[in-house]
C-alpha cells in the first residue's frame, strides 16, 4: 500500500486503533469460526456458505491492512499549536452562504475523521480545498457539481 502521511487528532487516532483492535479480536475469530463451520459441512466445491465466509474474510483482512497502514502513517496534530489567522486543518469555520444567507459551521478534518452529521468536513472536499488559507471576512467562491457557491468566512476557531 502507498505510505501517505495521515493527519489526525488524538481522538481520531484512538478511534481507529479501537476499530482495529475490535476487528482483530472479535471479527477475525468470528469469521474463522464461520469458515470452520462451513468446512465441516462437506464438499467445498459446492458450498456457498464456505465461499461467502471466505469472501467476508478477504474483505475483513483488507480492512485490517488498510487500518494498519493508516495507523502506521498517522501523525497526531497538536491542537494547541493550531493557528486561527487563516483556515487550515482542524479549524472550526463558520461560513455564511452569500446565495441563501444560511450560516453553517464545519470543522476541517482528515478524510478518516470526516462525518458530516457531526459537522466534520473532509479536507479533501471542494469546499475545504477552496477555504484553505483564507481569513476571517474573506469571500470564497466554491465550485461544486451544482455550480458556484460564494461563502463569507465569519469566524475561524479551534
Amino acid at each position: 500500500m502507498a505510505s501517505n502521511v495521515v493527519y489526525l487528532t488524538e481522538a481520531g487516532l484512538q478511534k481507529l486503533k479501537d476499530e482495529l483492535d475490535h476487528l482483530r479480536s472479535v471479527e477475525r475469530p468470528a469469521i474463522s469460526a464461520a469458515i470452520a463451520e462451513a468446512r465441516d459441512k462437506g464438499d467445498l466445491s459446492e458450498n456457498a456458505e464456505y465461499d461467502a465466509a471466505k469472501e467476508a474474510q478477504g474483505m475483513l483482512e483488507m480492512r485490517i491492512a488498510k487500518l494498519e497502514d493508516t495507523v502506521a502513517n498517522a501523525r497526531v496534530i497538536d491542537e494547541s499549536r493550531i493557528d486561527t489567522s487563516t483556515i487550515q486543518i482542524l479549524n472550526r469555520v463558520t461560513l455564511k452562504n452569500k446565495n441563501t444567507g444560511k450560516v453553517v459551521e464545519y470543522t476541517l478534518v482528515s478524510e478518516n475523521e470526516a462525518n458530516l452529521k457531526e459537522g466534520k468536513l473532509s479536507i479533501g472536499t471542494p469546499i475545504a480545498k477552496a477555504l484553505l488559507g483564507h481569513k476571517k471576512g474573506d469571500e470564497v467562491d466554491v465550485t461544486v457539481p451544482s455550480g458556484v457557491i460564494r461563502f463569507e468566512v465569519i469566524d475561524i476557531s479551534i
